[in-house]
């Protein structure tokens, strides 16, 4: 009987081996950097973990946050624009809840000006962020449980290893050039290039007035028009609005915050109005809290570019009914840097104002 509990006891110990190396493995490269800048460093688009490696192993004065409204935006670009050392930090489909958890990583790290690009749905009603499905708190905090979920991945450890192989200069060359095409998550060589388009990038063909006429059609068909309201509540909204966002201000009062409207395509307001005016009142309620609440705090500089005609009726500069262009990256960066379109705090809601009118007035033109 003592033969097959000794295989047994063999195999659990090269078991324990097998598992114990792919964690020192994991540890040495850590491709996330989470405990060290590294050498071996590849970069990841899957922004609400990689996050957590950035923060740890960048340096930076400025965080830049917002959603796939601000994801192609290059941390270069920032730098050279606004004279800071930024980390950017967008994440696509955020709400506040994580986007206010990250930045506060982020200030603890030293950040001492956030750049933030607010945007009425990321108030939507979700999962407190202790419990939240979509991003780890444990890895951003290095607590016992996110180090060993890190340590202990498999899928980490796939990735160190491709790292180390790819270190190796016979192999570099051609695993670098195949990386975008393999199943590995840490394919991109410069942080500058997260998430960000080529720089050889057809802009005409993807952003275009063609196609904003065709998402507004498909966005305020009827069969599809209910949900330009799902997970608007006014009440929620405002909330979430208190709690994430003015309740991180409001915890830094020596952290610069400039927070901007982005300049959704009017076409986005326009289909509210048309096929869902109760959003559309929600959206304008919202913002005249937002506004008139930021502009008292005095560490804010609150910037509404949505009335800007001559960028958001030009629909050639859209993808779709939001989704700006390279091109209006490169606006939206002068602009903060300018303070043209800062909201005057003893008029807080002229934007909007002129906002309302221009949605009123607007007629949608036909698809050629």
């Amino acid at each position: 009987m003592r033969g097959p509990f000794s295989h047994l006891g063999r195999l659990l110990l090269a078991s324990i081996a097998c598992v114990l190396g792919a964690a020192m493995l994991t540890y040495a490269v850590d491709p996330l950097q989470l405990f060290r800048l590294s050498r071996l460093a590849f970069y990841s688009d899957d922004t609400r973990m990689q996050n957590a490696g950035l923060i740890r192993s960048q340096s930076f004065d400025t965080a830049f946050m917002g959603t796939s409204l601000a994801i192609h935006f290059r941390q270069s670009d920032i730098d050279r624009a606004l004279g800071v050392h930024s980390l950017k930090l967008a994440m696509t489909g955020s709400n506040s809840r994580q986007q206010a958890f990250v930045l506060e990583q982020a200030i603890y790290r030293g950040a001492k000006r956030v750049i933030w690009e607010m945007d009425d749905f990321i108030f939507v009603d979700a999962a407190d962020i202790e419990v939240d499905p979509y991003l780890s708190v444990d890895l951003y905090r290095r607590t016992a449980k996110g180090i060993a979920s890190y340590l202990f991945s498999a899928a980490m450890a796939k990735e160190s290893l491709f790292a180390l192989l790819r270190s190796i200069p016979p192999l570099q060359g051609p695993l670098s050039r195949a990386a975008p095409y393999l199943p590995v998550k840490f394919a991109l060589e410069d942080v500058d290039d997260i998430y960000a388009l080529p720089r050889d990038f057809d802009v005409a063909r993807d952003y275009n007035a063609k196609k904003t006429l065709a998402s507004f059609a498909y966005i305020t068909a009827p069969s599809r028009s209910r949900f330009l309201g799902e997970g608007y509540g006014y009440e929620a909204m405002v909330r979430h609005f208190e709690q994430d966002a003015v309740g991180l201000i409001a915890r830094h009062p020596d952290v610069s915050f400039d927070i901007y409207f982005p300049p959704y395509s009017i076409l986005q307001f326009v289909a509210m109005r048309d096929a869902s005016p109760a959003t559309l009142k929600i959206v304008t309620d919202l913002t005249a809290v937002i506004a008139q609440r930021l502009t008292k705090l005095p560490n804010v500089r609150l910037h509404d570019f949505r009335a800007i005609k001559e960028v958001t009726h030009d629909l050639d500069n859209y993808s779709d009914v939001i989704h700006h262009s390279p091109v209006v990256d490169a606006m939206v960066l002068k602009w903060l840097g300018s303070g043209e379109y800062r909201v005057d705090p003893n008029k807080p809601l002229a934007s909007l104002d002129e906002l309302k009118a221009q949605i009123e007035a607007y007629r949608v033109p036909q698809l050629p």
